[in-house]
């Protein structure tokens, strides 16, 4: 024997009603409309606008609790259009380690330019001049070490123009 009779429906008493959401009472005054005016104007706010307008004229007018509160207000519409920003997208980074990236910077810098005697010849191998201006400002702060013969034999054959080089006084040039 089935356990209802065909056609008769197992809950007689028929379906049961919705709950309400976990709803405070706040929420449900909250949600009521106002009738406002400001400044001679009607307009409808919903509870919660019309506090959080007296609460901002409130510390407007100097009273700390509302300094207060509305500086929650606006930390927590900050955090809410945070959450609405797009996320930033990753940027993926390669690099590429050559020698012509530092010497590329240089001839953008204007403190090197390759020798006019080798065009044609490997990027890479091609040797780079030194501006004169370049040189002295480095030979001014050489790390208080005193340059060798050939350190400085170097400076003049890396130079270009190498003969209007003013030395440090303390070199042996």
């Amino acid at each position: 024997m089935a356990r209802f009779q065909k056609g008769q429906s197992g809950n007689p008493a028929g379906r049961p009603k919705k709950r309400r959401p976990n709803v405070s009472a706040f929420d449900i005054v909250f949600d009521k409309t106002l009738t406002v005016t400001q400044d001679g104007i009607e307009r409808e706010l919903t509870v919660e606008e019309a506090l959080e307008v007296q609460t901002l004229e409130a510390a407007v007018k100097g009273s700390r609790t509302a300094i207060r509160q509305v500086l929650k207000m606006i930390a927590r519409r900050e955090a809410a259009l945070e959450k609405r920003r797009p996320a930033k997208k990753a940027i993926d980074i390669k690099s590429c380690y050559s020698s012509n990236n530092a010497r590329r910077a240089l001839q953008l810098l204007d403190i090197a330019h390759p020798d006019a005697g080798m065009i044609g010849a490997d990027p890479e191998t091609v040797r780079m001049f030194l501006e004169a201006w370049a040189v002295e400002a480095a030979l001014v702060h050489p790390g208080g070490k005193r340059l060798s013969r050939k350190d400085l034999d170097d400076c003049k054959f890396f130079t270009r123009d190498s003969k209007s080089l003013r030395w440090p006084e303390a070199s042996d040039r």
